[in-house]
Protein backbone atom coordinates (compact mmCIF):
# COMPACT_ATOMS: atom_id res chain seq x y z
CA UNK A 1 0.00 0.00 0.00
CA UNK A 2 1.36 3.32 -0.69
CA UNK A 3 1.97 6.10 1.48
CA UNK A 4 1.35 9.50 1.08
CA UNK A 5 3.57 12.63 1.67
CA UNK A 6 2.87 15.72 2.86
CA UNK A 7 0.34 17.04 0.25
CA UNK A 8 -2.04 13.72 0.97
CA UNK A 9 -0.60 12.37 -2.21
CA UNK A 10 0.89 8.85 -2.72
CA UNK A 11 4.83 9.39 -2.66
CA UNK A 12 6.50 8.05 -5.54
CA UNK A 13 9.69 5.89 -4.92
CA UNK A 14 12.02 3.24 -6.90
CA UNK A 15 10.75 0.79 -8.79
CA UNK A 16 11.95 -2.30 -10.95
CA UNK A 17 10.08 -3.56 -13.91
CA UNK A 18 11.21 -7.59 -14.71
CA UNK A 19 10.36 -8.46 -17.79
CA UNK A 20 10.19 -11.84 -19.62
CA UNK A 21 9.44 -12.07 -23.78
CA UNK A 22 10.02 -14.39 -26.42
CA UNK A 23 10.95 -11.68 -28.75
CA UNK A 24 12.73 -8.22 -28.62
CA UNK A 25 12.22 -7.04 -32.26
CA UNK A 26 10.00 -3.99 -32.41
CA UNK A 27 8.76 -5.16 -28.67
CA UNK A 28 11.15 -2.01 -27.47
CA UNK A 29 9.69 0.56 -29.16
CA UNK A 30 6.20 -0.16 -27.77
CA UNK A 31 6.70 -0.75 -24.17
CA UNK A 32 8.67 2.93 -24.74
CA UNK A 33 5.38 3.79 -25.90
CA UNK A 34 3.76 2.88 -22.37
CA UNK A 35 5.63 5.13 -20.66
CA UNK A 36 5.49 7.98 -22.96
CA UNK A 37 2.00 8.35 -23.38
CA UNK A 38 1.70 8.68 -19.38
CA UNK A 39 4.51 11.07 -19.62
CA UNK A 40 6.84 8.72 -17.31
CA UNK A 41 10.60 8.97 -17.86
CA UNK A 42 12.78 5.72 -17.76
CA UNK A 43 15.71 6.11 -15.36
CA UNK A 44 17.38 2.46 -16.71
CA UNK A 45 16.73 0.39 -19.26
CA UNK A 46 18.44 -3.07 -19.86
CA UNK A 47 17.97 -6.31 -21.65
CA UNK A 48 19.73 -9.02 -22.00
CA UNK A 49 19.83 -13.02 -21.80
CA UNK A 50 17.65 -14.74 -19.43
CA UNK A 51 18.18 -17.60 -17.98
CA UNK A 52 16.26 -19.34 -20.38
CA UNK A 53 16.75 -20.65 -23.55
CA UNK A 54 15.35 -17.87 -26.29
CA UNK A 55 13.90 -16.07 -23.63
CA UNK A 56 14.96 -12.75 -23.15
CA UNK A 57 14.75 -10.34 -19.73
CA UNK A 58 14.01 -6.49 -19.63
CA UNK A 59 15.13 -4.73 -16.51
CA UNK A 60 13.00 -0.94 -16.47
CA UNK A 61 13.59 1.51 -13.93
CA UNK A 62 11.15 4.21 -13.05
CA UNK A 63 10.17 6.69 -10.13
CA UNK A 64 6.73 6.39 -9.91
CA UNK A 65 3.90 5.72 -7.21
CA UNK A 66 2.77 1.66 -6.78
CA UNK A 67 -0.76 2.29 -8.27
CA UNK A 68 0.66 3.76 -11.29
CA UNK A 69 3.49 0.92 -11.49
CA UNK A 70 0.85 -1.85 -10.78
CA UNK A 71 -1.47 -0.10 -13.49
CA UNK A 72 2.01 -0.45 -16.60
CA UNK A 73 2.99 -3.85 -15.22
CA UNK A 74 -0.67 -4.83 -16.22
CA UNK A 75 -0.42 -3.11 -20.09
CA UNK A 76 2.98 -4.34 -20.46
CA UNK A 77 2.12 -8.01 -19.86
CA UNK A 78 -1.08 -6.99 -22.84
CA UNK A 79 1.94 -7.21 -25.44
CA UNK A 80 2.18 -10.77 -27.31
CA UNK A 81 5.24 -11.36 -26.91
CA UNK A 82 5.76 -10.76 -22.62
CA UNK A 83 5.57 -13.94 -21.16
CA UNK A 84 5.51 -12.11 -17.45
CA UNK A 85 6.38 -8.89 -15.53
CA UNK A 86 7.31 -8.37 -11.88
CA UNK A 87 8.33 -5.47 -10.53
CA UNK A 88 9.86 -4.61 -6.95
CA UNK A 89 11.09 -2.05 -5.06
CA UNK A 90 15.17 -1.65 -4.08
CA UNK A 91 14.41 -3.86 -1.21
CA UNK A 92 12.95 -6.49 -2.91
CA UNK A 93 16.22 -7.15 -5.47
CA UNK A 94 19.51 -7.01 -5.64
CA UNK A 95 21.26 -4.46 -8.02
CA UNK A 96 24.51 -3.04 -9.76
CA UNK A 97 25.56 -0.45 -12.12
CA UNK A 98 28.74 -1.01 -13.83
CA UNK A 99 30.69 2.36 -14.63
CA UNK A 100 33.75 3.12 -16.51
CA UNK A 101 36.36 6.65 -16.04
CA UNK A 102 39.09 8.00 -18.39
CA UNK A 103 41.44 10.12 -16.69
CA UNK A 104 44.78 11.38 -17.89
CA UNK A 105 47.12 9.49 -16.98
CA UNK A 106 50.11 11.32 -15.80
CA UNK A 107 47.97 13.58 -13.44
CA UNK A 108 46.40 10.67 -11.88
CA UNK A 109 50.02 8.76 -11.71
CA UNK A 110 51.66 12.09 -10.35
CA UNK A 111 48.64 13.60 -7.61
CA UNK A 112 47.29 10.26 -6.43
CA UNK A 113 48.35 6.60 -5.20
CA UNK A 114 46.64 5.00 -7.56
CA UNK A 115 46.66 1.72 -5.33
CA UNK A 116 44.77 4.00 -2.70
CA UNK A 117 42.32 5.31 -4.66
CA UNK A 118 41.37 1.80 -6.12
CA UNK A 119 40.89 0.15 -2.88
CA UNK A 120 39.09 2.66 -1.15
CA UNK A 121 36.30 2.88 -4.01
CA UNK A 122 36.59 -0.38 -4.90
CA UNK A 123 37.54 -0.13 -8.60
CA UNK A 124 40.25 -1.15 -10.50
CA UNK A 125 42.29 -0.19 -13.56
CA UNK A 126 41.00 -1.79 -17.52
CA UNK A 127 42.99 0.24 -19.39
CA UNK A 128 46.40 1.94 -18.73
CA UNK A 129 47.74 3.41 -21.73
CA UNK A 130 50.24 6.55 -21.63
CA UNK A 131 48.17 9.37 -22.53
CA UNK A 132 45.16 7.89 -20.04
CA UNK A 133 43.96 5.30 -17.66
CA UNK A 134 40.43 3.48 -17.29
CA UNK A 135 39.32 2.82 -14.25
CA UNK A 136 35.78 0.21 -13.74
CA UNK A 137 33.78 -0.20 -10.84
CA UNK A 138 30.31 -1.92 -10.52
CA UNK A 139 28.11 -0.35 -7.48
CA UNK A 140 24.84 1.06 -6.47
CA UNK A 141 23.98 4.33 -7.91
CA UNK A 142 25.77 6.81 -5.24
CA UNK A 143 28.90 4.56 -4.93
CA UNK A 144 29.66 5.07 -9.08
CA UNK A 145 28.57 9.06 -8.65
CA UNK A 146 31.08 9.14 -5.91
CA UNK A 147 34.17 8.08 -7.70
CA UNK A 148 32.79 10.93 -10.15
CA UNK A 149 33.54 13.72 -7.38
CA UNK A 150 37.13 11.62 -6.46
CA UNK A 151 38.10 11.88 -9.76
CA UNK A 152 36.90 15.71 -10.75
CA UNK A 153 40.17 16.80 -9.56
CA UNK A 154 42.72 14.60 -11.80
CA UNK A 155 41.00 15.73 -15.05
CA UNK A 156 38.21 13.35 -15.53
CA UNK A 157 37.95 13.21 -19.10
CA UNK A 158 35.19 10.74 -19.77
CA UNK A 159 32.02 9.08 -17.56
CA UNK A 160 29.69 7.11 -18.22
CA UNK A 161 27.46 4.10 -16.53
CA UNK A 162 25.24 1.03 -17.53
CA UNK A 163 22.12 0.66 -17.08
CA UNK A 164 20.28 -1.64 -13.95
CA UNK A 165 20.85 -5.40 -13.71
CA UNK A 166 18.70 -6.91 -11.04
CA UNK A 167 17.72 -10.49 -9.50
CA UNK A 168 14.61 -10.44 -7.31
CA UNK A 169 15.85 -11.88 -3.67
CA UNK A 170 12.49 -13.62 -2.96
CA UNK A 171 11.34 -15.26 -6.38
CA UNK A 172 12.14 -18.66 -7.25
CA UNK A 173 12.29 -18.11 -11.04
CA UNK A 174 10.49 -17.14 -14.18
CA UNK A 175 12.27 -20.49 -15.54
CA UNK A 176 10.50 -22.87 -12.43
CA UNK A 177 7.15 -21.63 -13.91
CA UNK A 178 7.06 -22.31 -17.04
CA UNK A 179 8.62 -25.49 -16.64
CA UNK A 180 5.54 -26.12 -14.62
CA UNK A 181 3.08 -24.55 -17.63
CA UNK A 182 4.98 -26.89 -20.33
CA UNK A 183 4.17 -29.76 -17.78
CA UNK A 184 0.67 -29.43 -17.95
CA UNK A 185 -1.40 -31.86 -19.81
CA UNK A 186 -3.39 -30.41 -22.91
CA UNK A 187 -6.65 -29.06 -21.26
CA UNK A 188 -5.61 -29.43 -17.97
CA UNK A 189 -5.85 -25.24 -17.42
CA UNK A 190 -9.64 -25.26 -18.32
CA UNK A 191 -10.93 -26.08 -14.98
CA UNK A 192 -10.47 -22.38 -15.16
CA UNK A 193 -13.55 -22.10 -17.44
CA UNK A 194 -15.79 -20.53 -16.02
CA UNK A 195 -18.75 -22.04 -17.78
CA UNK A 196 -17.33 -25.94 -16.82
CA UNK A 197 -19.35 -26.27 -14.12
CA UNK A 198 -22.49 -24.86 -15.91
CA UNK A 199 -22.17 -26.69 -19.10
CA UNK A 200 -25.57 -28.42 -18.48
CA UNK A 201 -27.42 -25.05 -18.74
CA UNK A 202 -24.83 -23.33 -20.64
CA UNK A 203 -25.62 -26.53 -23.64
CA UNK A 204 -29.36 -26.62 -23.03
CA UNK A 205 -31.43 -25.96 -25.27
Amino acid sequence: MSTLNNSGEPDKKEFTFTVYTENQIGLLNRIAIIFSRRKINIDSLNTSPSEIESIHRFNIVINETEDVVRKLARQIEKQVEVLKVYYNTNEDIIWQEMALYKVPTDDIAEKVSVERLLRENGARAVVIRKDYTVFETTGHREETDALIQVLQPYGLIEFVRSARVAIIKDSEGFNRKLREFERLEPGEDVIENEFLNKRDKVFTM
